[in-house]
């Protein structure tokens, strides 16, 4: 077993479980630190649990350190209420903790975007997604994980329907994504956490990986060398 520690934003989620899960059973990895809101039933010998308000992240200045980080947040603009909420989530909270890591001396970061993220895209969830993806770029990581999945199939807790009417059009149409449009399909979580490890042992550099990307980078060996 290495000497890595892993931190994970998120770990409630739908993705951020999967992340925990493998990181529990990666022996590169010799300790979890979940940031929660409120305390989980994650609990395990080798997950510490950090309960932190994300109205004020600079708690965690003192939380991370030259590891792992895993940043699984993301919110709707629906569940949040307002444009200002979902942006303050998926843009400044987002951000906020990246420049913590990096002051930490986090030795990767890894996110969760979406297919079509584009920080001058006229639609408003997108945009939003492409400003955090170009500020994180901005950080200066060694090794900065940029995944963007198409629709994420999985259990969440939480109903939502209109993600529910897409899961089952993209299963339709899914056989006619092929070539350029095969990071459209839909991919499991699972998929979308073993790879958000993954590439954070693949090398420095800036990884943007869809989701035709993101199955090849998964199905790596954990001993595989870049």
């Amino acid at each position: 077993m290495s000497n890595l520690q892993a931190y994970v934003f998120g770990a409630t989620g739908l993705t951020g479980k999967f992340v925990t899960e493998h990181l529990l059973s990666d022996e590169r990895y010799s300790g979890i630190t979940i940031f929660v809101r409120q305390e989980t039933k994650l609990f395990h010998g080798k997950i510490e649990q950090v309960i932190y308000n994300p109205e004020n992240p600079e708690i965690l200045r003192n939380k991370m350190g030259a590891g792992h980080v895993f940043c699984c947040i993301g919110t709707t603009i629906k569940k949040a209420g307002s444009r200002d909420a979902f942006r303050a989530v998926d843009h400044l909270l987002v951000t906020s903790i990246g420049k913590l890591a990096k002051e930490a001396g986090a030795r990767a970061f890894s996110v969760i975007s979406t297919v079509g993220a584009n920080d001058k895209s006229g639609n408003f969830y997108l945009r939003t997604k492409g400003q955090m993806e170009k500020e994180l770029q901005t950080i200066g990581f060694e090794n900065l994980v940029i995944l963007r999945p198409s629709m994420l199939l999985g259990m969440r807790s939480e109903n939502r329907l209109m993600e529910d009417i897409g899961k089952a059009v993209f299963r339709f149409v899914e056989f006619a994504m092929v070539g350029k449009l095969r990071k459209y399909r839909a991919i499991h979580s699972e998929t979308v956490a073993r790879a958000m490890i993954q590439a954070c042992n693949i090398g420095e550099g800036i990884h943007i990986l869809e989701s035709d990307k993101i199955y090849v980078i998964a199905l790596r060996p954990n001993n595989k060398k870049p």
